[in-house]
């Protein structure tokens, strides 16, 4: 049985996100309190307060059927009325008839229960508001705020009407009021606010991704920027010099063969701009690497923390560890649901260790994938290790350690 419980956690809770996880959390919140309190305000009162004649205890027990029904139609249409609110699927026209009925259906019983003198008035009154929660908590999803409350206080004065001509006295017709209100109310409230919440945190769920893209879509037009620099001035110059060898070389002058020469030569410099420029974006300062992996987290809301001590590294452990903390930020961005991040860089005993470490890891790690092979294929040309892994339920460790003396052929340098 625990082990029931512990695969169906792992399926349903910890490989949500968290927005996705909030949401569940509010939907089963929101089919236990239509359950608890359209029973509970309907169920006890009925025990206490319902008349032991014929007719009251078979209006009574139809009404408790019906509050059943109202119950399990309400879970059933959650999802769907919370969809259509968020935007995310239409609700069909009539979606809500069923539940019509059966509001109509439970306040008749509730009221014919009054005129018949079949229960006391404060079970009438509870039996009212556990009628109306079912449906208010779908109906305050659907309709405008305004037009709720119209039709709330419409069929307030209704009901007020109703059981004020069978029994006039002015205390209970109030208290029929005041009791249809607060069930209005508190359905209202408690679909409104919680479905109000959801969208606000799907909005800033929406966001996030989004300045996680933009965060992505920058570096990339620096780079972009940084080879138009070098590329475009030495294609144009090359573009200009073939045109004229080639003019000159109809008209069979030797100078052909110079402005040749010189394209050869601004392209073999171009390629070692264009190497130069790689290089650079392949292997650039760890210090760079650390600061932009702190940037791009952040900008994704994940709060990233970096204590590290990069000075008087050599270049080869930098471009090595720099890849590291560029394929790490990846994968925190694109992989779980991290809220917090902690990167470390430290030198003890010779080795340069890198520590990246996130919670909100959704599964098991990702010891096969591409991204952490490359990793340790450009660990091993220094000497390096790689390993990675899951720490705990949701936290995501990755260790790379590097020596700083490094050997080449057999040769320690």
């Amino acid at each position: 049985m625990l082990g029931l419980i512990r695969r169906l956690q792992q399926r349903h809770w910890r490989e949500r996100s968290k927005a996705e996880r909030v949401e569940l959390q509010s939907v089963v919140t929101w089919y236990l309190t239509t359950w608890f309190f359209s029973l509970s305000w309907l169920l006890l009162p009925l025990l206490g307060g319902l008349h032991r004649r014929p007719v009251p205890l078979v209006l009574g027990g139809l009404l408790l059927v019906v509050a059943v029904l109202q119950c399990a139609d309400a879970n059933r249409l959650t999802r769907p009325v919370l969809d259509h609110y968020l935007g995310r699927a239409e609700l069909p026209p009539r979606a809500l008839r069923g539940s019509a009925v059966l509001l109509g259906l439970a306040l008749a019983l509730t009221v014919a229960l009054g005129v018949l003198d079949g229960a006391d008035g404060v079970t009438t009154r509870f039996a009212i508001g556990a009628s109306l929660l079912p449906f208010g908590l779908l109906y305050g999803l659907v309709v405008p705020i305004a037009v709720f409350l119209r039709r709330s206080a419409a069929l307030g004065v209704l009901l007020m009407a109703a059981l004020g001509l069978a029994h006039p006295d002015g205390t209970g017709i109030f208290m029929t009021g005041i009791v249809t209100a607060f069930g209005t109310l508190f359905a209202l409230i408690a679909c409104r606010c919680g479905a109000w919440t959801l969208a606000v945190l799907w909005e800033a769920e929406r966001a996030r991704e989004v300045e996680a893209r933009l965060a992505v879509a920058e570096e990339r037009l620096r780079f972009g920027r940084d080879l138009h620099d070098v590329l475009g001035r030495n294609l144009s110059v090359i573009s200009l010099k073939s045109e004229l060898a080639v003019q000159l070389a109809r008209r069979g002058r030797p100078e052909a063969v110079e402005q040749m020469i010189e394209v050869q030569r601004i392209a073999q410099e171009s390629q070692r701009e264009v190497r130069d420029v790689v290089r650079g974006y392949r292997e650039a300062d760890l210090v760079v690497e650390l600061a932009g992996a702190q940037g791009v987290l952040s900008a994704a809301g994940i709060d990233c923390q970096v204590r590290a001590e990069a000075d008087g590294l050599p270049a080869a452990v930098q471009a090595a560890l720099g890849w590291v903390v560029r394929e790490a930020a990846t994968n925190v961005l694109r992989h779980g649901d991290a809220g917090r991040c902690t990167v470390g860089l430290r030198v003890r005993e010779g080795r340069v260790v890198l520590t990246v470490e996130n919670d909100g890891a959704a599964g098991p790690s990702g010891d096969g994938g591409s991204g952490l092979a490359g990793l340790r294929e450009r660990l091993a040309a220094v000497d390096g290790t790689l390993e990675a892994g899951l720490v705990g339920k949701d936290r995501f460790r990755l260790v790379a350690a590097v020596p700083l003396v490094q050997r080449v052929s057999g040769v320690t340098t």
